[in-house]
């Protein structure tokens, strides 16, 4: 009987040590959660990306990733057999004091089949430089983490197949370029963690800006305040120590240009909703802002009982004549059953300048517009700075809550509001920035939101309710 109890009471023993040292099994299932993090892992796209702060939590969640696909336990993904990936660090000693090190903190000893060094002791993996990791899978089989270094070049990049490929900080564009190809025939995954120290590269245009509309594209940003294990009192110590730009970058996890973005206050994740049903009477206007050669830009604007005002739709396009443009303004007005004149004819906004006639025409953009059934206002006020800040008290009200809501699909618009920067003489680089043009004479046009502490309506008082909650659900 003696002889049982001992060893039940070594088993439990060994089960509270294996417990203790799994680190993995408790990570984000306390009280407190890093809801970024677990919005990430959710995330069922093959480009994931979480630019983040010093200390925001970016690279534990990169690590944790890259254990579960080795171990094929994923809690939210499809697991493989024999997982093979990489690591990717600027160089190898990055690698072995950051990457490497996370990796481990999260691999159980009893997990590890093997491990291959480049420099230092098998037996000692923390003091040296790591080349592989080969993790028993759940599957019965061997998975590989693989580590690489920015610094080894392109060539050592080349020749295999993978699943997955983490990187730890920004890659240079060829690495970048390199490791797609080496995930194309598994349809592996692609995961980045970094802070964004270098400006307008690459990644920015690719993953930020997604010029190309790759739909397996995902990306957010991880501020110090997302991540509850960070101190308040450490947060702010931080923040004394650094200039705007560089807190931007290193707290916030924003790109930034050395003049910075005009409306830093535009978030993806809170002012970009999914399309719906418009309400008849919500629709309110369109707002143009012209061009030829350059593109033409032109949305679809409704506002609700509360003045919050929605862009459900767009047309922007270059190279067109007015005939084009036109057709394809009442194209999309007929899609959404845009509200018309007895006359069939739809009205919008547009730059002043399209009232002017040339030389060289005999009619202007304005009067073009009217006879093809567009019935264009250029009286609108064109001043830049007045029209940014009103641009600007509609992203974000003392509330915390947006006036201004984007339909996803309004995708240009979109691109321009995370590319707005300012030049060099304290105006708006002016490349770009058609859509931003006409936002701000339709929001001119408009009065400025209500200030916090007005009397809402019980409606209002419902809807602020709902979108907190929704954007609850996104991290849920």
């Amino acid at each position: 009987m003696n002889e049982l109890v001992d060893k039940i009471t070594a088993i439990e023993r060994e089960q509270r040590r294996r417990a203790e040292r799994d680190t993995l099994a408790r990570y984000n299932t306390g009280k407190k959660k890093h809801k970024k993090q677990l919005a990430f892992h959710r995330c069922k796209k093959r480009n994931r990306w979480v630019f983040g702060g010093n200390r925001s939590g970016k690279t534990e969640c990169g690590a944790a990733e890259t254990v579960w696909i080795a171990r094929g336990n994923h809690p939210y993904r499809k697991n493989r057999e024999n997982a093979f990936g990489w690591v990717v660090s600027l160089t190898s000693q990055v690698q072995r004091d950051v990457a490497q090190k996370k990796i481990l903190h999260y691999l159980r000893p009893d997990w590890i089949a093997d491990i291959v060094m480049t420099s230092g002791r098998r037996d000692s993996p923390e003091t040296g430089v790591i080349d592989q990791i080969l993790v028993k899978n759940v599957f019965g089989g061997i998975s590989v983490i693989g580590f690489k270094s920015c610094d080894q070049g392109r060539e050592r990049f080349q020749g295999s197949s993978l699943d997955f490929v983490w990187f730890d900080e920004e890659p240079p564009e060829d690495v970048y370029e390199e490791c797609r190809m080496r995930l194309l025939d598994r349809r592996g995954d692609m995961y980045g963690t970094m802070t964004p120290l270098k400006g307008l590269t690459f990644v920015y245009s690719e993953i930020f800006l997604n010029r190309s509309h790759n739909s397996e594209v995902w990306y957010e940003f991880m501020e110090w305040a997302d991540n509850p294990f960070l101190p308040k009192r450490e947060i702010s110590l931080l923040e004394r120590t650094m200039d705007e730009r560089t807190l931007q970058a290193r707290r916030y996890g924003r790109f930034a240009a050395s003049a910075g973005l005009v409306y830093p206050e535009f978030e993806e994740s809170v002012h970009v909703i999914e399309p719906f049903d418009v309400p008849k009477e919500w629709q309110d206007c369109i707002s143009i802002d012209p061009g030829l050669k350059n593109p033409l830009s032109a949305h679809w604007y409704a506002v609700d009982y509360d003045g919050n005002v929605y862009v459900v739709a767009e047309h922007y396009a270059a190279g067109l004549d007015i005939d084009a443009h036109a057709a394809a303004i009442h194209a999309v007005s007929a899609r959404l059953g845009w509200k018309r004149d007895e006359r069939g004819r739809v009205r919008a906004l547009i730059d002043p300048a399209a009232g002017q006639r040339t030389l060289a025409a005999v009619k202007s953009v304005s009067e073009l517009f009217a006879e093809r059934g567009v019935l264009v206002n250029a009286r609108v006020d064109k001043d830049v700075f007045s029209g940014i800040q009103r641009v600007k008290s509609y992203l974000r009200r003392g509330n915390g809550l947006p006036d201004l809501y984007l339909f996803s699909t309004c995708v240009n618009m979109i691109r321009e509001f995370k590319g707005y920067f300012w030049g060099g003489d304290e105006s708006p680089v002016k490349r770009d920035d058609h859509a931003m043009d006409e936002l701000r004479y339709y929001l001119s046009s408009r009065p400025r939101p209500p200030e916090r502490g007005e009397e809402k309506s019980a409606i209002a008082r419902d809807k602020e309710r709902r979108i907190r909650a929704l954007g609850r659900n996104r991290y849920a």
